[in-house]
């Protein structure tokens, strides 16, 4: 089967979201390494962290790194 982007994109992976110690909201999806994301309101973070997950999981797809599956 051929994984791409809409694939991964579904995969229901772990979001971590926490206060930030200066302000708004921090964001982060662990099994992608490096994929973070901020936001001033926990729905602006929560929207930002989809964005991350895009140029993420695009760059590993094009640079044919390992993309992780999700953990429920």
């Amino acid at each position: 089967m051929n994984k791409d982007l809409q694939y991964y994109l579904q995969l229901p992976y772990r979001i971590v979201l926490y206060p930030s110690p200066e302000g708004g909201y921090a964001v982060e999806i662990p099994e992608l390494p490096g994929c973070l994301s901020q936001g001033e309101t926990k729905e602006e973070a929560l929207a930002m962290i989809e964005d991350a997950k895009r140029c993420w999981l695009i760059d590993a797809l094009e640079h044919g790194d390992p993309i992780p599956g999700s953990i429920r």
